[in-house]
């Protein structure tokens, strides 16, 4: 079969479309025959050799972590799907025509498969973000909602009937707002812009992004162990938390159940390229995050574009949708990029988001 591998650290062109053998599930595993998988900040770092701390890659290795489809095998003691089903989660070396799932859940019907690839980190994450952060009631911050992360974690509160404001540049504000999120400019300024918008205070706040700003959200939220970060990990030093897939407190399946139980949970994809474009995919996400940082540093204008006023009417998930026409297409499909893999007769898509990691096949 076909799967993405690379045998060095480097940039993205040291990913290749290879021919390796086809995954055989362990215990509590199953195969599937991949539909769509996402690409993350995570998955750039490794092949980077940026957490390798200097040592050579030993063999080849695949690339991508979450994806969608349908399953083939199952190992022992797996009893919940059966060879057939269309499920999403996480696994391992997703981005391929067949890979391991390690945690799943069924795909709701009616969400296209190719999305659903997009889910498994993006939902892992936001769920054991808001369960180590123990809110049940008042309004909490996320620095960097815009990307995939952010955009389960709105979903996520809103449906646990916790108020959220989300940071994010201008052009994503509409966005955010579809999403039931209040949306404000990152830069300087951000806590009194936070204030003005939620004089009720704030019980909880998550960076993101790892823009530097968590003195900011300490500010707001008035104790340090109420803060936690996914990508800033100087936060400690400040008495705030950081959370990681590696020292992982929750049970992912929870919070698939938990996007599942959500009526129109969704995480939108912008573009698709094939397998054997997935170094062009993950150049684009290093590019994306490039300009994300740059822009991040600077002092953003606090001002709306017009469309974001509009959207504050009382439907402004219908305003926002009507003004993203496909020249706005940025600001509304969260998930950057995907792959399309024509394999006997097969459609294969690749996802990049910008904050989580993953890939993905489906119907072009």
């Amino acid at each position: 079969m076909k799967s993405v591998q690379f045998t060095s650290y480097g940039t993205p062109d040291v990913l290749t479309l290879t021919d390796v053998d086809t995954p055989t599930p362990g215990p509590g595993e199953i195969v599937i025959a991949v539909a769509g998988a996402g690409i993350n900040q995570l998955d750039t770092k490794i092949r980077s050799g940026a957490m390798a701390q200097g040592a050579a890659l030993a063999s080849p290795s695949g690339t991508g972590f979450d994806a969608a489809g349908t399953v083939l095998e199952t190992g022992s003691s797996v009893e919940d799907v059966h060879p057939g089903d269309l499920v999403f989660g996480i696994g391992r070396n997703t981005l391929a025509e067949q890979a391991i799932l390690t945690q799943w859940a069924l795909i709701p019907d009616g969400v296209d498969p190719v999305e659903a690839g997009a889910w498994g980190v993006a939902v892992e994450t936001a769920n054991r973000l808001l369960t180590e952060l123990g809110i049940d009631a008042g309004t909490i911050v996320l620095s960097g909602a815009s990307g995939g992360v952010g955009s389960a974690l709105i979903q996520l509160a809103r449906g646990r009937g916790l108020r959220v404001i989300g940071t994010a540049s201008v052009k994503n504000h509409i966005y955010l707002e579809s999403l039931g999120a209040v949306a404000v400019a990152y830069g300087g300024g951000l806590v009194e812009r936070v204030k003005a918008v939620a004089p009720e205070g704030i019980a909880g706040a998550l960076d993101l992004s790892g823009a530097g700003v968590i003195s900011d959200l300490i500010e707001l939220v008035g104790d340090p162990a109420k803060v936690i970060s996914i990508s800033d990990f100087t936060a400690p030093k400040l008495g705030a938390r950081v959370s990681t897939g590696a020292a992982r407190t929750t049970n992912p399946r929870d919070g698939f159940a938990e996007a599942r139980s959500l009526s129109g949970f969704s995480l939108h994809i912008e573009r698709r390229y094939t397998l054997a474009e997935a170094a062009a995919a993950q150049g684009r996400r290093d590019r994306s995050h490039r300009r994300q940082a740059r822009r991040r540093s600077g002092v953003v204008p606090f001002h709306l574009w017009t469309a974001a006023a509009e959207a504050r009417s009382a439907d402004a998930a219908t305003t926002a949708r009507s003004r993203l026409s496909r020249g706005h297409e940025t600001a509304w499909c969260r998930v950057r990029a995907v792959l399309t893999h024509r394999l006997s007769g097969n459609d294969y898509a690749l996802s990049d988001r910008e904050e989580t990691a993953p890939a993905i096949p489906g119907e072009a």
